[in-house]
């Protein structure tokens, strides 16, 4: 039961970022900035952390001699997926957006966790197993776009531009279900991380840090102009500055989830928590977002997702 929570948790918190950050990008006017400071932010909150509790920032040489390279590319994988989100958007709408990365997370989830593989706990495949990432999957579709569908709301959404060519769009889609595939990777990644320096927030700070110094590299290749900017007469919010914080109590969450319940669980119930967060987020108007009251459809599609991770979890 605990871990179910700390994934609901940290799942909830996963869209609370994205809307801080989208803030924070606004401010600064370049999504790599905005991704930097964030990724910084949370990689000095991890260091505290791992002060508090460790008592040392240091690491012994043999993660560097005995541990396989695939070890440090929790973080790398990080940049991939969130830069794979600003990538699709414009390409695919939002809907698919959401659709094709969940896709790929919940199939990496099941075979990473089937074939053990970056040292996870193995699950073999079962019926239950896979009608319950059918009905996550089936969940997200009714949250995400059934509410459309029925009221032809979205229609901008749902039709992308039609003088692309087919081709071009199946290879976006593509792109999505790999992107949520190395979303997956990266959270089996960080939960043998864990293990092997036997500290989630330690697994955590390393995470970030390498994600840090990727996103750093990009800056200084694609030189974006610094800049802080107002919005009118309003004042910038303090709380953009802390979706990095966030970021990485997510990251220490699946670092600590993994191991305890292998990666295909841990992903779905994550999913299922960013969902909730979700609608959360457009019934209350946090953060500065626009108000949209919960349907009925979207409340369906909730139900459905959890009865999927219970029969997951239960069978």
């Amino acid at each position: 039961m605990l871990a179910i929570l700390i994934g609901l948790t940290i799942g909830i918190g996963l869209p609370l970022q994205t809307s801080i950050n989208s803030r924070l990008r606004h401010s600064v006017g370049s999504p790599f900035l905005a991704s930097l400071i964030s990724f910084a932010v949370g990689t000095v909150f991890l260091a505290v952390m791992t002060l508090l509790i460790r008592h040392s920032l240091l690491f012994s040489t043999a993660l560097l001699t005995q541990q396989p390279a695939w070890i440090w590319l929790g973080g790398l994988l990080g940049i991939v997926y969130l830069t794979g989100n600003i990538l699709l958007f414009p390409k695919l709408g939002s809907v698919q957006t959401v659709i094709m990365p969940v896709l790929g997370q919940i199939l990496a989830g099941l075979l990473i966790d089937n074939f053990g593989w970056f040292s996870s706990p193995v699950s073999h495949l079962s019926v239950s197993r896979v009608l319950g990432a059918l009905l996550v999957l089936l969940g997200v579709l009714g949250v995400v776009a059934l509410d459309g569908w029925l009221h032809r709301q979205h229609q901008q959404h749902l039709v992308v531009d039609h003088t692309e060519k087919n081709g071009q769009l199946w290879f976006w889609r593509l792109f999505g279900v790999v992107a949520g595939m190395l979303s997956a990777a990266q959270t089996a990644i960080n939960g043998h991380l864990g293990q092997v320096l036997d500290s989630a927030v330690a697994a955590a700070l390393v995470s970030f840090f390498v994600g840090t110094i990727g996103l750093l590299l990009i800056v200084l290749v694609l030189r974006p102009k610094w800049q802080l900017l107002k919005d009118g007469q309003q004042k910038n919010p303090w709380w953009m500055w802390i979706g990095g914080m966030i970021g990485g109590l997510y990251v220490l969450g699946n670092a600590f989830l993994v191991p305890q319940i292998g990666t295909g669980l841990a992903v779905v119930i994550v999913l299922v928590g960013l969902m909730s967060g979700s609608l959360l987020i457009d019934q209350f108007g946090w953060l500065e977002s626009k108000r949209n009251p919960l349907s009925l459809a979207q409340l369906l599609g909730l139900v459905v997702m959890i009865a999927g991770v219970a029969l997951i979890r239960l069978f």
